[in-house]
């Protein structure tokens, strides 16, 4: 298992090469020992290696690393202290060195001489942190630790060397720690912008452009974003070409952004710096170097290198360099040889200083450890490629040099700039890697073990050794040596083969070779895959193989795709393939015999490619050639109507395969011959060979009698529409025409009808209505009943009132009638005289509609004529009938979509309709009463009276409010059902008469129920009292030594009675009414015993409750005022010892007369800074305070919007004091008013919301309150089956609520 690479690494390859330099490692630990020159400091390089050390030596080191030069001794570096900064001049003939105490020395790097010593060039007690050349070899910069930056120029007067120092930026502006003036390589000496000597400097805040010639001039600053203070400001300078011209550009970065600018000169003179796409990183930098213009290479803060490339930001590699021990420069940033006297901002960046341990020349970049050197360099592309074939990734080398090969890949060393130079060199490696691989394919192969694990191995190696000969576009090399070499192997050649499929198919690899081809075949073919086979042969070019064998072998395997593509592309032969299919589908369809599905795909083919030959397409895919077009076209016709087949036997039918392809699907084969006769020019040819298949089809069609009729019909139809045609010229006798129409029309038998209909309006459709005499074609339709037809026939004549009669006599669409009736009437474009004649149609018919759908009727009749519902009821002489329109038309439970207040609808309609209800559905007129709207109370109580229907007659007495009548039906009902029962003897086992009592006697008490809300204590007693005598009459009657049947069952319901009647009626008047009965009052109370000891029971039951729900809420109470209590009384803590609005401390101020205003929010207040601002607040009178930070707006408002924000507990004045002047005068109106409503001030409210919040969930006050409301709004629908439940946004309804079955805890007080 090779383990997994990082994604950059297999993209890009290993982009750096780094080495160590061992010769000057080595000699810098000698140097530490021998001559004590101590650790490395600094590194400069150009043709030479500066390395300055700790101990105040310079090495200076050639290109073989052999040691040149040591500069200064010892005794001079404890004078000066650690060489803190090197630069080395352009033509590499002088050195400076900076010093950690601040002198700076040069030396003459031919012959090792001192050449000066600067002890005057700035401040003194700061350490020297840079020195630079400029491209002028008298000019160098200086930047100390005091983040000063001067000028050095260099003269020589008279033999004397002297040097003169010019402050450019002083460190009391701002500290600058990073300079970096603009080099320009040899071959851009020219260059304009070169005369500017253009210096970068970076300050702790900004970066600054200033030219130092001709005279001094800043070009531009710039400040930098918020950041981390302890990051390094970087800068480096590069010419880069942007739209063809060579500029400089300035990279700065400063934390995990680098900025590009691109500095210009335009032609006056004048530079101008402009911002490029910037660099967002996800890690600190410490170091910004330029490899070339295109790459870049940055160093993290945690010592990683990133290779990036600048134009698509895209990282190319990353590399770990602990291991160099980077020697950081943060001794000289603190400036710890002079004392230490810099700022703490300077000594912070300092941290991560390396400015002097790192220097690039010629692209490398060299890194300087403690006790090392290290090199790192860009690898050229051969380089990177050898890479990764060392650690064996072979794909991924394939991969990387093919982004070389085609331009695409990044940080490129070592290839020529012309393409196709590019492109040749790098093909012939990636060959030679081609073949190591298939090579290594072979070598790497496992021996023993499953098939499928070899085939697996080769399934991975081998596409990528044809994917990319073909890239390559060396099908040379693929087809000989590769395939040669691969062959070797069973397997392998197997993988190879199959891999060529998508190629081949995508038409992406044609030529191959026949060997390959052949080899091809046989493969598949050996595998089973005939599909393959058959879609590979048609891409391929055939005529290097074998055709007879190939024609064989499809022929076997019914490859006929394939088979067809030989015939065509191998021998030009377009007739033969169709004879071979021919001689299989003809002899079963002649037989009648029904086609297997293999005959099916032929028969298929077969038309496709007829289809295919006529239109001058090639089968099954592609053109034919256009010189072969016409000729193709002629051989395929004269085939088709060809008198006799080839080998054809005597008794065979004329025209063969005309007579084939019919009865195989005539549909289809006639829609080819559409086809071909829209193609056809028309020439003189043409138009023969058109009118020959006509008259053909018709011979075979009409002279037999083994088609069935859809199949004449399809032909007459294709006939109709090349007649109808505005160009035609083919000629049919009409006579025909009238034939066919006799033959669907009036057929031996009466099969098929729906089949010979359609076939009959395919063809009137398709234009052949002009080939027939209409007023027979409607006689013979109607006689056969083909009503689509006669529909046909009457739309194109407007006679819509007939197709009506069509609808209706036709079973299969007679529900289709009300729509066709509804389109008629009322989509726009029918005459007002069409629409009478249809209108007046539908309503000779309307017994028939109604009888069909009563509710469509009624919608119609709703919809077109309302006011003509009283003509539709006369004709209406079938009771049932009227019965059903009247319910779909009136019954909104019928679902008919009519509005039933745009119905002017009489109410003798409505009470007719409740007649009929009466009469044929009883038991449904409550019901529907309660639906419908427009009837007349005292006619309809006078049709229920009629038809004896006591329970409608009460609820209709009861809707008119004679509610004393509605409860007499009702009683006089209940004790004639009693009385049934009383009758009853023991040997009748009927139950439903006792239901029966049941039922009317919980409706006779819902009726009480409902209305004794709105009557007085006599009134009330007027209805119960009679019931309860009618309930325990029975009971009377049966002695208790012979107890009654049912007598529990009454006892029970009696219970109910009394139970109901205590909510309206005092429980001592009915004691009394009990006792004063005769019955009862002569001693008997055994028999009422059981009535009073109920009724105790349950007063004892309502007295405990009513006890129980008292304590509890006393107890509530009293926990909630110990609550409110406790936050009232509670003291505040201010969060702060300051006035929130003058930030002076509230003890400051004690002199003058001022109060401390204290909210519960915490704020406090100097009472006169709160007047300042307006915080005060009139309620009922009162003038409050409220709190400057929590109130919404600082100014206080309308009164409006305090009063909301009380609600929200936001106002707190919980003061430490209250001034007199807030306190309300007693004869203040406005408070009187307000004693006599009590208003909650915001800081009960507070307290309030505090204790909500403090006891979750609803209070027991809530619930009971609930309760009560739901019992006594409880309406009672009459006789409706469902009681209304609680309100709907109840308590109980929340999904959140809970019973909470125990009180609250009681806390000490």
């Amino acid at each position: 298992m090779k383990k997994k690479l990082p994604d950059s690494f297999s993209l890009h390859g290993s982009v750096m090469r780094h080495s160590l330099l061992k010769g000057i490692s080595a000699q810098i630990v000698s140097a530490a020992d021998k001559v004590d020159a101590g650790l490395p400091t600094a590194i400069a390089v150009s043709s030479l290696i500066a390395v300055g050390t700790s101990h105040g030596l310079a090495l200076i080191f050639d290109q073989n690393q052999a040691l040149r030069l040591c500069l200064g001794s010892t005794s001079v570096g404890g004078q000066y202290g650690a060489i803190s900064a090197l630069s080395i001049n352009n033509d590499c003939s002088r050195l400076l060195c900076g010093f950690a105490k601040g002198q700076i020395t040069m030396w003459d790097l031919a012959s090792g001489k001192l050449l000066r010593s600067i002890t005057d060039a700035h401040p003194p007690g700061t350490a020297i942190l840079h020195i630079k050349f400029t491209d002028d070899p008298t000019l160098a910069i200086c930047n100390d630790s005091g983040g000063s930056v001067f000028e050095l120029t260099f003269k020589r007067v008279m033999g004397v060397r002297t040097c003169e120092s010019r402050c450019l930026f002083s460190g009391s502006k701002g500290e600058v720690c990073c300079i970096e003036p603009l080099h320009s390589k040899p071959d851009l000496k020219d260059h304009p912008i070169t005369q500017f000597s253009l210096l970068a400097m970076a300050s702790l805040t900004k970066i600054l452009v200033i030219g130092l010639k001709p005279s001094l001039k800043v070009w531009m600053t710039f400040p930098y974003g918020r950041m981390d203070p302890s990051s390094v400001p970087l800068l480096a300078w590069h010419f880069v070409a942007v739209h063809n011209y060579v500029n400089p550009m300035l990279a700065f970065c400063r934390g995990d952004v680098v900025h590009f600018l691109l500095v210009k000169r335009d032609e006056s003179g004048a530079i101008h710096v402009t911002k490029q796409k910037h660099l967002h990183l996800h890690y600190d930098l410490i170091n910004f170097t330029w490899i070339n213009s295109r790459t870049v290479v940055l160093l993290d803060s945690v010592e990683k290198l990133h290779v990036i490339d600048r134009q698509t930001q895209e990282e190319l590699e990353t590399v770990e360099i602990s291991e160099v021990q980077l020697v950081y420069n943060s001794s000289h940033f603190k400036s710890l040889a002079t004392g230490g006297n810099v700022s703490q901002a300077l000594a912070l960046v300092g941290e991560k200083a390396c400015y002097q341990s790192i220097s690039s020349y010629g692209g490398q970049i060299f890194y300087l450890g403690t006790k090392s050197v290290y090199v790192m360099m860009l690898r050229s592309w051969r380089e990177r490629v050898d890479h990764l074939l060392k650690q064996d990734c072979l794909t991924e080398a394939l991969a990387l040099a093919w982004s070389f090969h085609e331009g695409k890949a990044k940080a490129v060393v070592g290839l020529s700039g012309d393409a196709n130079k590019r492109k040749a060199v790098v093909a012939d490696r990636m060959v030679e890697i081609l073949f190591h691989y298939a090579d290594r394919a072979l070598k790497k192969c496992p021996d023993q073990g499953k098939i499928q694990v070899m085939e697996q191995h080769f399934q991975d190696m081998v596409p990528v050794i044809v994917d990319y000969c073909l890239l390559l576009q060396r099908k040379d090399l693929l087809f000989s040596q590769m395939y040669d070499k691969l062959s070797e192997n069973s397997v392998a050649k197997g993988v190879f083969l199959e891999c060529l499929e998508p190629y081949i198919l995508s038409d992406k690899l044609v030529g191959i070779t026949p060997q390959v081809m052949k080899d091809l075949i046989v493969h598949f073919q050996d595998k089973k895959l005939m599909e393959n086979v058959e879609a590979l042969i048609v891409h391929m070019d055939i005529t290097s193989l074998d055709i007879q064998q190939v024609v064989l072998m499809c022929w076997e395997n019914h490859l006929y795709d394939a088979m067809i593509y030989v015939y065509n592309r191998g021998m030009n032969e377009f007739i033969s393939p169709m004879e071979k299919l021919f001689k299989v589908i003809a002899p079963p369809l002649n037989a009648g015999k029904t086609l297997t599905d293999e005959q099916v795909v032929m028969g298929n083919k077969l038309l496709v490619y007829i289809s295919c030959c006529l239109a001058g397409r090639a089968y099954p895919l592609g053109d034919i050639p256009e010189d072969l077009v016409p000729l193709v076209k002629n051989q395929v016709f004269e085939f088709l109507i060809r008198l006799h087949s080839a080998e054809a036997s005597l008794e065979e039918e004329i025209y063969p395969y005309v007579r084939t392809l019919l009865h195989f699907d005539t549909r289809e084969f006639l829609n080819v011959l559409a086809l071909t006769f829209e193609d056809f020019k028309n020439d003189k040819q043409a138009v023969e060979y058109q009118q020959r298949i006509v008259d053909i089809l018709l011979k075979v069609m009409v002279e037999n009698s083994d088609f069935t009729p859809s199949q004449v019909g399809c032909l007459f139809t294709f006939l109709a529409r090349q007649l109808a045609k505005p160009d035609n010229t083919l000629f049919v006798n009409r006579t025909l025409f009238d034939q066919v129409l006799e033959f669907l029309c009036s057929p031996d038998d009466d099969s098929r009808h729906s089949e010979r209909q359609q076939v009959l309006l395919e063809l009137l459709q398709a234009g052949g209505i002009v080939q027939f005499e209409e007023s027979r074609l409607i006689r013979m339709a109607e006689k056969a009943e083909f009503y689509q037809i006669c529909e046909f026939m009457y739309e194109r004549e407007h006679q819509y009132d007939k197709i009506i009669d069509c609808y209706l006599r036709d079973p299969l669409r007679e529900e289709e009638v009300f729509n066709y009736i509804h389109n008629i009437l009322s989509i726009p474009g029918h005459s007002a005289e069409e629409k009478q004649s249809v209108w007046q149609k539908a309503m000779d018919h309307i017994e028939e509609l109604v009888s069909l759908k009563p509710c469509k009727a009624a919608e119609l009749v709703a919809t077109h004529f309302s006011e003509q519902i009283e003509t539709v009821i006369k004709k209406l002489q079938n009771q049932v009938l009227l019965f059903k329109f009247l319910q779909s038309l009136l019954d909104p439970r019928e679902g008919i979509h009519v509005n039933q207040e745009s119905l002017q609808i009489s109410p003798c309609i409505t009470e007719l309709f409740i007649e009929l209800l009466c009469q044929f559905n009883p038991n449904q007129v409550i019901e529907t009463l309660q639906v419908l709207e427009c009837y007349r109370l005292e006619e309809t109580i006078q049709i229920a009276q009629r038809y004896q229907l006591h329970e409608v007659t009460a609820y209709l007495l009861e809707k008119k409010g004679d509610i004393h009548g509605a409860f007499l039906i009702m009683l006089k009902r209940l004790q004639s059902k009693l009385q049934e029962i009383t009758q009853q003897d023991e040997n009748t086992k009927e139950n439903s008469s006792l239901k029966e009592v049941e039922e009317t006697t919980v409706e006779t008490i819902a009726l009480c129920q409902r209305n004794s809300h709105n009557l007085n204590q006599q009134q009330r007693e007027a209805l119960w009292f009679p019931l309860l005598e009618a309930m325990m009459a029975p009971q009377k009657l049966s002695s208790s030594a012979a107890p009654h049947l049912h007598s529990e069952a009454l006892k029970s319901l009696t219970m109910q009675v009394l139970n109901s009647m205590a909510a309206f009626i005092a429980l001592p008047s009915i004691l009394q009414r009990i006792l004063q009965d005769p019955v009862y009052g002569k001693g008997k109370l055994g028999e009422i015993q059981g009535l009073i000891l109920g009724m105790l029971d349950t007063f004892n039951y309502e007295q405990t409750l009513l006890e129980t729900t008292t304590s509890l809420l006393n107890q509530d109470l009293h926990w909630s005022l110990c609550h409110l209590r406790a936050s009232v009384t509670r003291g505040l803590n201010p969060k702060q010892d300051y006035c929130s609005i003058c930030l002076q401390q509230y003890k400051r101020r004690q002199e003058m007369a001022d109060e401390i205003i204290v909210f519960s929010c915490g704020h406090l207040y100097h009472s006169f800074c709160l007047q300042n601002k307006e915080c005060t607040i009139e309620i009922e009178g009162q003038t409050r305070w409220t709190c400057y930070k929590c109130s919404s707006s600082n100014k206080v408002g309308k009164l409006s919007e305090n009063s909301s924000e009380i609600k929200k507990g936001r106002i707190t004045p919980s003061q430490v004091k209250m001034s007199p002047s807030c306190l309300p005068s007693k004869g203040d109106p406005a408070v009187k008013k307000a004693t006599s409503e009590p208003v909650l001030d915001p800081q009960q409210i507070q307290a309030f919301d505090q204790l909500c919040r403090l006891y979750r969930g609803s209070s027991r006050l809530a619930l009971l309150t609930e309760l009560s409301q739901n019992r006594s709004s409880e309406s009672y629908r009459p006789f409706s089956g469902s009681q209304s439940g609680p309100a709907f946004n109840s308590i109980f309804q929340n999904e959140n609520f809970q019973l909470q079955l125990i009180p609250p805890p009681v806390t000490e007080d």
